[in-house]
């Protein structure tokens, strides 16, 4: 295009310097000339100076464009534990894989765990019977107190056996509860909506308490860190649009707005750090991306 319109301004050019010298007769330049309108430029020349002008204005704005290098990085991460030790029974995602808030991810053995919510629940019901038929005692002897056929004694040993069978019914209550929850938690679920980023586990293996089994970042939104030369400190806001390009999608702009603005300078590179948050609501972009960031300052008011 751009040797398209460099080629026509120059036959133009060349046009009028052969008018100018062509050595017109002595009496054809001595006699009056009717007044012609002038030559309309060639198409191609109008579009080449209608571009170089665009192409200029273009320029001039991006003259005033920070561009820096950013990365991208996953607001939150989550390394997950089992709540307690036990051996790997089930993985049902791997590396990779989206995750929703709540989604399984693996259960441990829980043959063992069954048997203690069995046991548990007999026991809930064995203590659970022991206390009806302490309190339909208590009530029997509470009518015949109350009708002079049994000593007070014999009541009070009969209310101090109820309360006995309503404290182990209340034992057994919490014992069960607990065998539920011990059960329920050898299901390690997913806190966060995003992707798997580790898998540290496998079929078989035993965790303890502190062993990470999965990495879980979340994607979206993002957060993009980059780091601006100090003197630009006082033009960069909250709120402010910024621009991003990657690699992976070199002809898509992902905007974001500017939600961090660190107010201390690298005493080392004499920079200070700026996070905007891209929505990222198609999951395109992964965490760890390098991007190129373009952000305008804005201007100081003069004074």
């Amino acid at each position: 295009m751009t040797y398209r319109i460099l080629l026509a301004v120059n036959l133009v050019a060349a046009a009028l310097l052969s008018g100018a010298c062509g050595g017109e007769p002595e009496a054809a330049r001595q006699a009056p000339k009717e007044e012609t309108p002038a030559t309309p430029l060639p198409s191609d020349v109008e579009e080449g100076l209608a571009a170089i002008a665009s192409e200029t204005a273009a320029q001039n704005q991006d003259a005033n464009m920070l561009v820096e290098t950013g990365e991208l990085v996953s607001p939150v991460r989550s390394e997950l534990s089992a709540k307690f030790p036990g051996r790997v029974g089930q993985i049902f995602v791997d590396e990779g894989a989206r995750v929703t808030k709540g989604q399984p991810l693996l259960t441990l053995e829980t043959d063992y765990l069954k048997l203690e919510l069995d046991q548990a629940n007999a026991a809930l019901a064995r203590t659970h019977a022991a206390a009806e038929e302490a309190r339909r005692d208590f009530e029997r002897k509470k009518d015949l107190l109350a009708k002079g056929s049994v000593s007070q004694a014999l009541y009070d040993r009969t209310k101090a056996t109820l309360d006995q069978a309503e404290a182990a019914f209340a034992e057994a209550e919490a014992a069960q509860a607990l065998a539920q929850q011990r059960l329920e938690d050898a299901v390690l679920v997913s806190p966060i909506t995003g992707i798997v980023a580790e898998r540290r586990t496998d079929v078989g293996e035993r965790l303890g308490e502190s062993t990470v089994a999965f990495v879980v970042v979340q994607i979206s939104p993002l957060k993009l860190r980059f780091r601006l030369p100090e003197r630009y400190l006082a033009s960069i806001q909250t709120g402010q649009v910024v621009r991003a390009r990657v690699d992976p999608f070199p002809d898509e702009v992902f905007e974001g707005k500017i939600t961090v603005v660190v107010h201390a300078v690298d005493t080392a590179t004499r920079s200070f750090v700026v996070e905007a948050e891209i929505p990222n609501r198609d999951e395109r972009l992964k965490p760890g991306l390098f991007a190129r960031v373009e952000i305008e300052p804005e201007k100081k008011p003069s004074s």
